[in-house]
């Protein structure tokens, strides 16, 4: 069921001081797992950043003992390891510099349906709950999967409304597949694989749920999807972390706004004040900024965008143009474009939105409407 780069790969990744980045960059420049762990030692240094510390662990006959038992443990359980390095990773995760090197995987993972990520606070109010439950509803008709982190709240209402639905979802957990945290959601992560749904780990059977690892967990629930959503969280949240990581991505977030007073709204409230989120106005919008439908068709505008075009400045044209252009362009691009500082910029952009000519996507990027 495996092959010795499973073995090699495990026993390289539980390395000291090897983490996704340095694997990464040793079978790119070695070749495979196993010709980095057979590799001499005087190899090993000529590599950019691999210093003698990393080297000196490399080969350590304990890490290939434990490998060998992960292989065994995972081929009980039914779980599939999946290597970076072998393009075996969910697409858009691969695509995420810090992915993980080595992915363990059980159940189902449709690459060819849409994807969202949906997380949220431990401590969701009614609010919340009835803004999943409907969202779920919409997305029933998308042939999409749902990305959440299997927690309490929030992730746990996100995956329950998700097979009421018949959507398929995917748990992404913070400890190795040897246990589960929280229990009580064990019986939920079952029925995700009864229906055909997935779970993913990037921690091994030794590893347990520790604090730390929900920030590491959160980097994938934001890595496998091209949008997050933000439904309610307090300023200091674990998934303004999920947002900052999507931001850092590139990809889209939204954010579901509140009462400036309710505390577990704080946190989407300011993700939007800063521009680091979309917000969510309605259920419908939301669905055609993620692109999971067509816009509604709509009486005839007021003001014809073609009219207020024509009342644009010389200024004003020639940024709309190089917009137009390059779409999801960011701020820092368009400045260096234009060969002027961002700042000079940044007044006219918000004058073209102002006049409804421009969108403003998460990371400071814009479009022509």
């Amino acid at each position: 069921m495996f092959s010795e780069e499973h073995l090699y790969s495990i026993a390289l990744r539980r390395t000291n001081l090897i983490g996704d980045i340095n694997f990464q960059k040793l079978v790119e420049a070695v070749g495979s797992a196993k010709e980095v762990w057979e590799i001499s030692k005087s190899g090993l240094r000529d590599i950019s950043g691999i210093g003698s510390k990393i080297s000196k662990e490399i080969g350590n006959s304990e890490h290939l003992k434990f490998a060998e038992n992960e292989l065994k443990f995972c081929e009980k359980n039914n779980i599939q390891i999946c290597l970076r390095h072998k393009n075996q990773l969910p697409k858009l995760l691969n695509e995420c510099e810090d992915a993980p090197a080595v992915l363990y995987k059980k159940g189902i993972f449709d690459e060819n349906k849409r994807k969202i990520s949906i997380v949220g606070t431990r401590n969701i109010t009614t609010y919340g709950k009835l803004f999943i439950e409907e969202l779920t509803e919409a997305l029933k008709t998308q042939n999409c999967i749902t990305i959440s982190g299997l927690a309490l709240g929030a992730d746990a209402e996100v995956h329950h409304f998700s097979i009421k639905n018949k959507i398929d979802t995917t748990g992404v957990l913070a400890h190795g597949f040897h246990t589960f945290y929280p229990t009580k959601n064990k019986k939920l992560s079952t029925e995700i694989l009864e229906l055909g749904g997935c779970l993913f780990t990037e921690f091994n059977s030794s590893q347990k749920p520790d604090r730390e690892n929900f920030i590491q967990r959160n980097r994938l629930i934001a890595g496998l999807s091209p949008a997050t959503i933000v439904v309610e969280s307090a300023f200091g949240g674990g998934s303004m972390s999920t947002a900052t990581f999507a931001n850092n991505y590139n990809r889209d977030v939204f954010a579901l706004p509140g009462k400036i007073s309710d505390k577990y709204s704080q946190g989407c409230n300011q993700l939007i004040f800063q521009n680091k989120a979309q917000i969510i106005s309605t259920i419908d919008l939301l669905l055609e900024n993620l692109r999971f439908s067509e816009p509604k068709e709509k009486t005839a505008d007021l003001f014809p965008k073609s009219e207020i075009r024509k009342l644009m400045t010389e200024t004003q044209e020639i940024i709309y143009n190089v917009i137009a252009q390059n779409p999801k362009i960011t701020l820092d691009d368009l400045a260096q474009k234009l060969e002027q500082p961002s700042f000079k910029i940044s007044n006219i952009i918000l004058e073209l939105e102002l006049l409804g000519l421009l969108k403003t996507f998460s990371g400071k990027q814009f479009s022509t409407i």
